[in-house]
């Protein structure tokens, strides 16, 4: 059996995939990489297919109809081996030298007998044409170097989030919580860490830049234009985690903190960009999610309508809105997200 799986979904990537399945390579017999070609266009199928005939224990090439980003992370979930699951996108990339650390604790702690769950290590955002690199650490937070529960979580800053560039699951896991992510839409990668936290007992958090996030390409998800024009997709992916759990039931106190705090971050990525929108429909429809969030959990929704983010995403009048506007400008440049 494999020790970790590493899915990379690939559609018309056939400009950097490369760099991608090479960096994978160097963690040798020990992973596999599923390249999902998902119904792409150019060489991205003919590339995939070369490099399991050059790699045939190491790589394997899957092809499916488009099915999008949340179709490909099933696929490789659906044929992964291995005791570990990791999702790197096909224009991201892994230090070699810490992707080697990574494989060598979660070995150790499998002859050690120590369990876990998920392990948590630093991404990077490897932002076009930035010359100061943000990185996004946990030391903070977590305790380094050993196995935790949710009880010892210390306090994650805001904005300071797990996301799917800093976590690795164990593949059973997801499997038992029956994680299946929506196709044909962008954002699914929240729910990828959101749906198993409750499942998750045991962490391990390593504290190594280990993912580096490529942004700055015009035709990314996360570019700016294409969050606002696809703002119903980000909705979807908000009412599908408000459907997810009454958060009020989880039982840990620390996750359940955490859980609420993933979600006031969803309500505001979304509330930020219908304002963006300027549309007097993109304002309906900002109203209409926050009143679908107090019909699925009145608690959850009067914990982020009564904080700071919530106020700060629903000033009155355009003068509010210009004022929410520019607070996300200035977070935006400080953590230099998209």
């Amino acid at each position: 059996m494999k020790l970790l799986s590493v899915a990379v979904p690939c559609y018309n990537s056939q400009d950097y995939m490369r760099k991608c399945v090479d960096c994978l390579l160097q963690g040798g017999d020990r992973v596999e990489i599923i390249i999902v070609d998902d119904g792409s266009k150019d060489n991205t199928a003919a590339i995939a297919d070369e490099y399991a005939q050059k790699y045939p224990d190491i790589v394997r090439a899957v092809h499916q109809e488009n099915a999008g980003h949340g179709g490909a992370v099933n696929t490789g979930l659906a044929h992964a081996q291995g005791i570990y699951f990791k999702v790197v996108d096909s224009d991201d990339w892994v230090d070699v030298n810490a992707f080697h650390k990574i494989l060598d604790t979660l070995e150790e702690l499998i002859k050690n007998g120590s369990s876990i769950d998920m392990m948590i290590s630093n991404f990077v955002y490897d932002k076009v044409g930035a010359r100061h690199k943000k990185t996004m650490h946990y030391r903070n937070a977590f305790p380094v170097g050993r196995v935790f529960n949710w009880g010892e979580m210390g306090h994650l800053w805001r904005g300071q989030y797990i996301l799917m560039h800093s976590v690795i699951y164990r593949t059973n896991l997801l499997r038992d919580c029956h994680l299946e992510l929506p196709l044909h839409t962008f954002y699914v990668d929240n729910i990828f860490v959101y749906v198993p936290l409750p499942y998750v007992k045991n962490i391990y958090y390593m504290d190594i830049n280990f993912y580096h996030y490529f942004i700055g390409r015009s035709d990314q998800s996360v570019n700016e234009a294409n969050m606002i024009k696809r703002v119903d997709q980000q909705i979807r992916i908000t009412k599908f985690m408000i459907d997810s759990y009454q958060v009020k039931t989880i039982a840990d106190r620390g996750l359940r903190s955490y859980m609420s705090s993933y979600m006031e971050i969803m309500m505001a990525i979304s509330s930020i960009f219908l304002i963006k929108a300027h549309s007097p429909e993109a304002l309906d429809k900002k109203r209409e999610l926050w009143c679908y969030l107090k019909s699925k959990d009145v608690w959850l929704y009067r914990r982020i309508r009564l904080g700071m983010m919530g106020v700060s995403m629903n000033l009155p009048g355009k003068g509010g809105r210009k004022m929410t506007e520019i607070g996300y400008a200035i977070t935006r440049r400080f953590y230099g997200f998209n």
